[in-house]
């Protein structure tokens, strides 16, 4: 069985070096190795990875390491996955929206130095499509009830950019601003949140523990699932029972129940 994570690449060697150092963490977890493929910038793509497999007859489990179900996992990765011509692969869900990602982003700002009161901005790399955006909503309002105030959304590549949310958060009377990276890995895109004129910015996910455990987790739960003989997407329904995590979320957002009820079942799925 081959254990694949596709990311999204990067030309700058610390982004690749901190994915690489993710995919042994989740290795050493697994006591399995766990290859690294980029569906952009770079290469080996999951395509060329997943061809090595079939030609094996190895079956295949792919877990995309991204934070939101956009182009990459809706279209690209399932691209790649046809292209390679493999019978049996698995595509996990995406990492995000989650329960987890949102309290490792919470760890991460309270590492760098957050502090309650604080205005809080989550920023992504950016996205124009529609389903990436809500899932990067729900994480800001799971995040919200994590620290206790409204957390706004900005973007590295994409509007609104993140140094006008901060800015826009100043002009509002914020005292500090603090930027909660919502990335993966060191590159360009952390690089523009450390310029945005914030008090701080957090790290990226890829350097937290937790992030590893909630990879291997993804592996563990679609190994079962590798029997058919067709390349699909695992789907796994949320569970109705009541899991553990925020729910008191604050009554000042939009669209709060739906979006606390999203938030519930983002949070069963890690359960």
């Amino acid at each position: 069985m081959d254990l694949i994570l596709a990311a999204h690449g990067t030309r700058r060697p610390g982004g690749v070096a901190m994915i690489a150092d993710l995919a042994a963490q989740v290795s050493a977890l697994l006591d399995r190795r766990v290859q690294v493929a980029f569906v952009d910038v770079l290469g080996p793509t999951p395509s060329e990875v997943l061809s090595r497999a079939a030609a094996s007859g190895r079956p295949a489990i792919v877990v995309p390491a991204f934070l939101s179900r956009g182009y990459h996992v809706r279209t690209d990765l399932p691209a790649h996955v046809a292209a390679s011509g493999h019978p049996n692969v698995i595509v996990t869900p995406a990492l995000g929206p989650s329960g987890e990602t949102a309290r490792i982003v919470a760890h991460q700002l309270a590492e760098s130095g957050w502090r309650l009161g604080d205005s809080v901005i989550l920023a992504a790399a950016g996205t124009s499509d529609f389903r990436a955006r809500a899932d990067l909503h729900v994480t800001a309002t799971t995040l919200s009830a994590l620290v206790g105030s409204q957390v706004r959304l900005g973007f590295a590549a994409t509007a609104p950019h993140v140094a006008e949310v901060v800015a826009g958060a100043r002009r509002d009377g914020a005292r500090r601003v603090v930027v909660a990276s919502y990335l993966l890995a060191d590159g360009l895109f952390q690089e523009r949140l450390c310029a945005c004129d914030s008090d701080l910015v957090s790290q990226p996910l890829g350097i937290h523990p937790g992030l590893a455990r909630l990879i291997a987790n993804r592996f563990r739960r679609a190994a079962p699932g590798l029997v058919p003989p067709t390349a699909r997407h695992a789907s796994r329904r949320p569970s109705r029972r009541r899991t553990q995590g925020p729910h008191a979320l604050p009554n000042s957002l939009p669209n709060l129940a739906h979006i606390a009820k999203l938030a519930r079942h983002a949070d069963a799925r890690d359960a």
